[in-house]
């Protein structure tokens, strides 16, 4: 039984109503003295609920920290609703998504807050992924909660003959509405149709600008891989699509500058090549038609005198002919050699000789 004052109240009543009066003469004092104004109570001081504008941690850094917090939520309400189809459609003509206004509003850094908060939470994951075993802490977290589940509705219906996590249990099971689950495939379908649409505007040169950095971000990225993981070169992909627009829309007037600059010497170079490849076509041109006309000029004549007589012209001089050059040599025979038979006198033939043989005259 509580203890109870004289006047029926019990003592931390009336332990409170003193400090309040207390507090009531001193800060009535106070207002007398210096001219402020009045307080009505001390409740008032001491509840920031009963007093908005009052906040429940005073001090310059607590209202900074509460400055920048409504900054922030500013700034995410306002890439919130910047969620809206562009206005300007595709070469096609199809309408765009609106992601694309999203993530325009979202690298551009006209919100810098929501902009940084964005890409601490990208590198921050892909960081979790490389160095935390998130998979294997789900499961020990899972089997974690349903042995404490688990051995609560047993221990209770044992001691207590009924179980704790019957207790616990909600009166209706959490349900996802089917707006939601719309609502989310519908945010997938145009997530999905945005990559697919950029894909084809860069294949396709729909900007030649884009394009040719998607081209140089390809084969950087070729090379990179064998030097730098996965993992790394996302940070990197990140940290460029991030960095790349707050560095111009710091330094635009300049680099549109040295863009110009760089713009109108190619411009000119390219007005230079023209009229050089025009000239050497215009030549090119000059010299076929003279060739194609003198052709055309030798197959008439050649038609012409196949149809009709050439007529007679001056007689042409016949052209000398060079004198056979002889042989140094005679020329070997190819045939073989023919035998000639001689003829024979009629008659008998003597077997002596007609003319008588002298004798020999032998020396002495």
């Amino acid at each position: 039984m509580a203890d109870t004052a004289p006047n029926g109240g019990s003592i931390l009543e009336t332990t409170t109503n003193s400090a309040a009066a207390a507090y009531d003469s001193v800060t009535n004092g106070e207002h007398l003295r210096t001219g402020r104004k009045k307080i009505p109570s001390a409740c008032y001081l001491m509840c920031p609920r009963a007093n908005p504008s009052v906040s429940p941690y005073p001090g310059p850094v607590a209202q900074n920290v509460k400055d920048q917090n409504a900054k922030t939520q500013a700034e995410f309400s306002n890439l919130a609703a910047s969620r809206k189809t562009p206005t300007t459609p595709a070469a096609t003509g199809q309408p765009l998504t609106h992601y694309h206004s999203l993530f325009s509003e979202l690298l551009s850094w006209k919100n810098p807050r929501a902009s940084a908060i964005a890409y601490a939470s990208i590198v921050s994951f892909i960081f979790a992924v490389r160095y935390l075993d998130v998979i294997r802490w789900g499961l020990k977290l899972s089997f974690m909660a349903l042995a404490i589940t688990v051995a609560a509705e047993v221990t209770g219906k044992v001691v207590l003959s009924h179980g704790l996590a019957t207790q616990m249990r909600p009166r209706h099971y959490w349900t996802v509405s089917r707006a939601t689950v719309d609502g989310m495939i519908g945010d997938v379908h145009e997530l999905i149709n945005f990559f697919v649409i950029e894909a084809q505007r860069i294949l396709f040169v729909e900007n030649v600008g884009a394009s040719a950095a998607a081209g140089i971000a390809a084969f950087i990225s070729y090379h990179l891989v064998k030097l730098v993981p996965y993992w790394g070169l996302a940070i990197i992909a990140a940290t460029v699509a991030f960095f790349v627009p707050l560095v111009y829309t710091s330094n635009q007037e300049l680099i549109d500058q040295h863009l110009k600059n760089a713009s109108d010497a190619i411009s000119a170079q390219t007005a230079q090549v023209r009229s050089v490849a025009q000239k050497q076509a215009d030549q090119l041109t000059t010299m076929g038609k003279q060739y194609a006309g003198d052709y055309t000029g030798k197959v008439q004549e050649m038609l012409r005198g196949r149809g009709a007589p050439a007529p007679s012209g001056p007689p042409k001089q016949p052209t000398p002919v060079a004198p056979a050059k002889k042989d140094e040599f005679p020329t070997p025979p190819t045939e073989e050699p023919k035998s000639t038979k001689t003829a024979e006198p009629e008659g008998e033939v003597p077997e002596e000789p007609v003319i008588p043989e002298t004798e020999p005259l032998v020396a002495s």
